[in-house]
């Protein structure tokens, strides 16, 4: 791996992951010094992330770690609203109704589970694990770098909003929802499926994470 994709993924890993919070002064130097590396796979990787929306450049300051606000927020789910239906539509007219059905009772377990115990990364790799597989049962490339790169917003936005023992639960039940409208290959009841989970989803970003921000 370039010495550039090495600082790339070092960097864009602490924003998601709020290591480095929205307004963070990413000056080379002092990114060099941390990582052990020259200022120019720096440079190199901070454009990256400015054209991936993760950092802005401001006259006089140089790359700064982006905002994450109410709008952004709004705008994120708009897209994701359009991309993952149309996915879902589309994974619906495949012919992996097994596997869906099958993923669609481990997220039921997921859910009992959760009612008991806190969730750990086994739980969000389940999740990623339905976001591939509906990417490769959709067929669309473009889509699919579409929405690899809106996921890497929608990381960051989970970590502002914690972990709820109650949202992921029901998470989970929504979850298992969207995989067993695919695997009955009707793809309008896979897309609603998919509208209740993102609206449930953003109501709670904005009620508890969101909000949160703005309280002084």
């Amino acid at each position: 791996m370039k010495a550039s994709d090495k600082v790339y993924e070092s960097l864009r890993r602490d924003i998601v992951e709020w290591r480095l919070s929205p307004g963070t002064v990413l000056a080379e130097v002092e990114q060099s010094a941390r990582l052990g590396v020259s200022r120019t796979p720096v440079r190199e990787a901070l454009a990256r992330l400015v054209a991936d929306g993760l950092a802005v450049q401001q006259r006089g300051r140089g790359a700064i770690v982006s905002e994450v606000s109410e709008s952004h927020v709004e705008d994120l789910f708009v897209l994701r609203r359009a991309l993952e239906c149309e996915s879902a539509r589309l994974a619906a007219r495949s012919s992996r109704s097994e596997a869906f059905a099958k993923l669609a009772r481990r997220f039921e377990t997921a859910a009992k589970q959760l009612r008991v115990s806190t969730p750990t990364e086994g739980y969000y790799e389940l999740v990623g694990e339905l976001d591939e597989m509906i990417d490769d049962a959709a067929n669309n490339a473009y889509l699919s770098h579409a929405l690899r790169t809106l996921r890497v917003h929608l990381q960051r936005v989970r970590r502002l909003a914690k972990d709820n023992p109650d949202r992921l639960e029901q998470s989970a039940g929504e979850h298992a929802a969207i995989a067993r409208a695919i695997a009955s290959g009707k793809p309008e009841v896979a897309a609603a499926a998919t509208t209740v989970h993102l609206h449930q989803s953003f109501e709670h970003i904005m009620t508890h994470a969101v909000a949160s921000e703005r309280t002084p």
